[in-house]
């Protein structure tokens, strides 16, 4: 695609970035096709092609306007497009760029500012979070349905975690919202990675990994999140851990990361390329192991749901299945499995009806095996499927971890 940025945009930090990757789509549409958002609204400006397009206008000088915002706003950063497109456009970074340059010109209604700033001042502080989650249970009657819906129907509590004593140690990212939404599932990887010989040491002082604040274009703040989650894992990786552990495929695309969007500072670039290579999901840990040693013959019949985070971002689609199976688990077969749930970070509360739209569509996919559980690797996700008030969701490491026993 031919460009000619703005002698503004060309002034960009990330202005290179942007003509490269608007140079290398060669708009033949068939990201369109797999876009979720496209497939609801039938508009090509809700789907990758047109968005790419919207960019380039905004990049070249030409005016940018709240329907720019809007096209921009609606898309889910599922990286869908990314999976499909035969000319490797990468197509997150570049929405990320247009989407900060749209902010500085668009200034939003007073509603959506309001709905962004509380989401950046609660998601990301884990005991503020916590609090909240705990007088939203006392008082679900009174609150809107779409807040009922993202509190835990059945919360499972954290079991008792084992102390370190393998000389194999790994660090975990705890999450902001899962110690409150899912207590049990960083206790459970943390119980199933003991009995394969491997210990979860504690970095008290990491937190949210900045996806929250990057991705409601807050961007600095994001990476200063990463800056800080980089300082307080780096004494643990001098001495010798072998990975960062996620269980929430979310945080860890963001993590995996942390290299390319800090590439460019001289302080932390080395540290973070380190970090993002060290980065894995927690199934990239399990697989490589002896997984018989667990002694496990599940005998539930689950539909697994595959994040976007795990098959597009990070490229693990089948891996959570195939340990699954291996562990003896009846795994049915799920329609279109590429294709969103809705979730999206906070996309179900900015985007709250095309977010209910994709979900339905999704369960009824996950549901059409009939299964037991539905099982997923995010939290999100499971946050998100689970209030439907349908088949129960949870992590898939709590139904491992259950069969130790």
């Amino acid at each position: 695609m031919q460009t000619n940025l703005s002698e503004q945009a060309k002034r960009l930090p990330r202005a290179e970035e942007a003509e490269r990757i608007l140079r290398a789509c060669v708009h033949c549409g068939f990201c369109t096709a797999t876009c979720p958002t496209y497939q609801l609204l039938g508009d090509e400006l809700d789907g990758p092609r047109g968005r790419i397009y919207l960019i380039k206008q905004v990049l070249e000088g030409q005016e940018v306007t709240a329907k720019t915002q809007l096209h921009l706003d609606r898309c889910l950063s599922c990286r869908n497009c990314e999976t499909t497109c035969p000319s490797g456009v990468d197509y997150h970074n570049l929405l990320d760029i247009g989407r900060a340059v749209v902010e500085e010109y668009v200034p939003r209604p007073l509603g959506e500012r309001m709905l962004r700033s509380g989401l950046r001042a609660v998601v990301p502080r884990p005991k503020l979070f916590k609090a909240l989650t705990r007088a939203g249970q006392v008082f679900r009657p009174l609150l809107p349905e779409n807040l009922q819906n993202k509190l835990p129907r059945q919360p499972h509590p954290a079991k008792p975690r084992p102390e370190p004593r393998h000389a194999r140690r790994v660090l975990m990212l705890e999450g902001c919202v899962q110690p409150s939404l899912s207590p049990n599932t960083n206790a459970a990887a943390a119980r199933v990675l003991d009995r394969l010989g491997i210990s979860v040491i504690a970095a008290p002082q990491a937190g949210c990994c900045g996806a929250v604040d990057y991705h409601l274009n807050a961007q600095e703040q994001g990476l200063e999140r990463a800056r800080r989650n980089i300082d307080a894992w780096w004494p643990a990786i001098e001495a010798g851990a072998e990975a960062i552990v996620q269980t929430a495929s979310g945080c860890g695309a963001f993590v995996r990361d942390y290299g390319h969007m800090l590439e460019n500072d001289p302080q932390y670039a080395a540290k973070a390329k380190r970090v993002s290579e060290l980065a894995l999901d927690l199934v990239e840990v399990l697989r490589k192991e002896p997984l018989e040693r667990l002694g496990i013959r599940g005998d539930k019949r689950l539909a697994f749901h595959c994040p976007c985070t795990l098959q597009h971002a990070q490229k693990l689609g089948g891996a959570v299945e195939d340990v699954l199976k291996r562990l003896g688990f009846d795994l049915t077969s799920v329609p279109d499995s590429h294709l969103c749930c809705g979730s999206a970070g906070t996309y179900s509360l900015t985007q709250p009806e095309l977010s209910r739209q994709l979900r339905d569509r999704k369960l009824d996919a996950l549901e059409s095996g009939k299964p037991e559980v539905i099982v997923t690797a995010n939290i999100g996700c499971q946050t998100h499927l689970d209030g439907a008030g349908r088949t129960p969701v949870r992590h898939w490491i709590e139904l491992v971890e259950e069969a130790l026993n």
